[in-house]
């Protein structure tokens, strides 16, 4: 029960990343360039407090903390941009829908098994974003955006396969932030677009509180976890964001959305139990 309640905060967290990030880039006086890189040193500035209050030697710069510093920002970039265009919703469902395949075809390459029940729970699970996803005359989905939010699953995927490796959760954590943001901040040079004073304390507060807190809490419990379960896991967010979204930004939950909420659910759930069950029978 302790392992649940510290991964639906996480999921949690991870789903308010979605509802800040609308929040901060619906209006248009603030762009994702800058967005991004806020949100990146305001996440670096808290951890590194964090790590420095905790009265222990600063984690070693290691070869893996810069690969995951780079997967971080490509996510926190392309994450930005593709929010655009995209709604709460659908931008965290292809996000985190995205992220399920691509982990279970990690998995596969590397030679681990999946159990018929996780297939299945999987299978449902994507024909829910499927549903949703499908184009028709009341719903369109902008495919620039979405080719972007694909793209920052590939970030997130490989950033968290490097996650589940680490022994110092928060000193992890922080080396990825640290590194990143000098690299976001010159990504908004490059790209120069403006930022509200609104804009920048919603990214503070996604940078400081939602992303950097909530992902050194998701490096924590990923050991604890197989990928597929951790993959299918976070497609419980896109229900939080959408549901977010409503409440906050006036969004409408439409019956497609909620009938595909119920496929992705019920997917997770029965690839939970099926992983629980392999690892139960080893």
């Amino acid at each position: 029960m302790k392992l649940f309640g510290l991964v639906a905060l996480t999921m949690t967290a991870f789903a308010f990343n979605s509802i800040l990030t609308r929040l901060a880039l619906s209006p248009g006086e603030t762009g994702p360039s800058s967005f991004a890189a806020v949100r990146l040193m305001s996440g670096a500035g808290m951890l590194a407090l964090l790590v420095t209050l905790r009265g222990q030697e600063w984690p070693k710069i290691a070869k893996h903390a810069f690969w995951s510093a780079g997967m971080l920002t490509l996510y926190a970039i392309a994450f930005s941009y593709a929010y655009i265009t995209l709604p709460t919703g659908a931008g965290a469902l292809i996000l985190f829908g995205s992220v399920q395949v691509i982990a279970f075809s990690i998995t596969l390459i590397r030679g681990q098994k999946i159990g018929v029940l996780s297939w299945l729970g999987a299978s449902l699970a994507f024909a829910g974003l499927c549903y949703l996803l499908w184009p028709d005359e009341a719903s369109e989905i902008d495919l620039f955006g979405s080719t972007l939010m694909v793209l920052s699953a590939l970030g997130w995927t490989l950033y968290t396969m490097a996650g589940a490796r680490s022994t110092d959760p928060l000193g992890a954590t922080t080396l990825a932030f640290v590194l990143a943001a000098p690299v976001a901040v010159i990504a908004w040079i490059m790209m120069p677009d403006s930022i509200s004073t609104s804009g920048a304390l919603l990214a503070m507060l996604s940078g400081a509180v939602t992303s950097g807190m909530g992902y050194a809490l998701w490096y924590k419990v990923l050991p604890l976890l197989s990928m597929p379960t951790a993959a299918v896991a976070q497609l419980t967010v896109p229900v939080i964001a959408a549901l977010g979204g409503a409440v906050l930004l006036g969004e409408v939950l439409s019956l497609r959305f909620v009938s595909a909420t119920g496929l992705v659910l019920f997917g997770v759930g029965l690839t939970i139990y099926g992983q629980a069950r392999n690892r139960h029978r080893g």
